[in-house]
């Protein structure tokens, strides 16, 4: 997929969407109303991006700050709860970089110089990771059960970049950390991260 300047409008989000990851959004803000049926008709993703300061909600006279690195969120599932509500669940596609941002006249926050990233290169969790991704496994069996628990359907346990994104979704850290990871290039260094974390707290 093709982007070109000025053609990304971005939803700013207190949470990280990584690839691959599964986001689901409860839309009645008119803008975002107009942006989802907008996606819709084109058949083009928005970049989601994580606040550093403000409110996902606007608020006057409140600075907004947002990270310059996001994910492409594509829209998979879009149900009308009530009139001017939306349920919509969305997938993680590529990360992305841009290079500044303005509003339109109708709130929505449009990217300048959208840059995609590449994908993880394939890296397999081998028997360094092995309890990362067994425990994962587990974890998803346990969350499975639950039917607010919104889990990739695909599973590639074996790849190291899939894991350390997932169990990422999951962990009790701060949002910076949690953005810190995700711009990580290298999804070996991102899961080694992971797994040192995981062992630091006793959960592998």
């Amino acid at each position: 997929m093709k982007l070109t300047p000025d053609s990304l409008s971005l939803f700013r989000l207190r949470t990280v969407l990584f690839p691959g990851g599964r986001l689901p959004l409860r839309i009645f803000e008119a803008r975002y109303l107009d942006l989802v049926s907008q996606c819709l008709r084109q058949r083009t993703p928005f970049g989601v991006v994580c606040l550093q300061q403000g409110g996902e909600v606007r608020q006057a006279a409140v600075p907004l700050r947002f990270e310059p690195l996001g994910v492409l969120a594509h829209l998979a599932d879009v149900d009308a709860e009530s009139p001017g509500i939306l349920k919509v669940m969305c997938l993680g596609g590529a990360r992305f970089e841009w290079a500044s941002a303005s509003e339109t006249s109708g709130g929505l926050w449009q990217a300048k110089g959208v840059r995609l990233l590449p994908d993880d290169p394939p890296a397999p969790t081998g028997e360094r990771f092995a309890a990362a991704a067994g425990a994962l496994g587990r974890a998803y069996e346990s969350l499975g059960q639950r039917t607010d628990a919104a889990l990739p359907v695909e599973r590639r346990f074996d790849d190291a970049g899939w894991v350390a994104n997932r169990w990422c979704e999951l962990l009790p850290v701060t949002l910076a950390a949690r953005q810190q990871l995700m711009a990580l290039p290298d999804p070996l260094q991102r899961l080694t991260l992971v797994d040192d974390f995981l062992r630091k707290n006793q959960l592998i």
